[in-house]
């Protein structure tokens, strides 16, 4: 039997001071005890490739028709959407940088959202494909409230874990933090208090 597999995505550059890397971390190893799963780990923090034109064309080449510009291409877009696709859960964690996500978290999207791959085109529009798997997002923020008018990350996140099909998605809103310091601990325990 397959063992299960939890997908953590980091996306703050603060390191080992981050709390959305240190509560990610505690959804992802609280999910893997309850569970049994492994923890993969893919840290985009350091930046990822941006989509140029050798991409496009490649991704819009028939896969039997790629040559090896192609494929070259689109390797490391690939090896994303193959940790993507073989995960059973997926735990993101970011902060909120300027009212939205960091830059290579928005990188880390535009390569797994793929036509025929974990999403296809139909004649009622758009359809995900990774529908039987759910989703944690942690973020964090200084000062913007999650969901509110000024926080473009989490309705954004939403959006595109929805566009590949996930709609079971929780947020564990560790927000205005410049304002309650103690809040990260509160979030902690009530990401304990789930997995009991």
């Amino acid at each position: 039997m397959k063992t299960k597999t939890i997908l953590l995505i980091q996306a703050s550059a603060r390191g080992a001071d981050s709390v959305s890397r240190d509560l990610a971390c505690h959804v992802a190893e609280q999910r893997a005890a309850a569970t049994g799963a492994e923890i993969v780990t893919r840290d985009v923090s350091g930046g990822l490739p941006v989509i140029d034109a050798a991409w496009v064309k490649a991704t819009f080449t028939p896969p039997e028709t790629r040559d090896d510009e192609d494929r070259a291409a689109l390797a490391f877009s690939d090896t994303l959407v193959s940790e993507l696709l073989g995960a059973d859960e997926i735990v993101i964690g970011t902060p909120i940088y300027n009212f939205g996500v960091p830059g290579s978290l928005k990188l880390w999207a535009d390569l797994i959202a793929r036509a025929g791959v974990t999403f296809r085109y139909t004649e009622n529009g758009p359809e995900g494909l990774l529908n039987d798997r759910p989703a944690h997002i942690v973020v964090a923020s200084g000062g913007v409230p999650v969901d509110s008018a000024a926080d473009f990350a989490t309705p954004w996140l939403r959006q595109i874990l929805s566009f590949v099909g996930i709609e079971e998605v929780t947020v564990h809103a560790a927000d205005g933090l410049n304002r309650d310091p103690g809040k990260a601990e509160r979030i902690r325990a009530e990401i304990e208090a789930l997995a009991a």
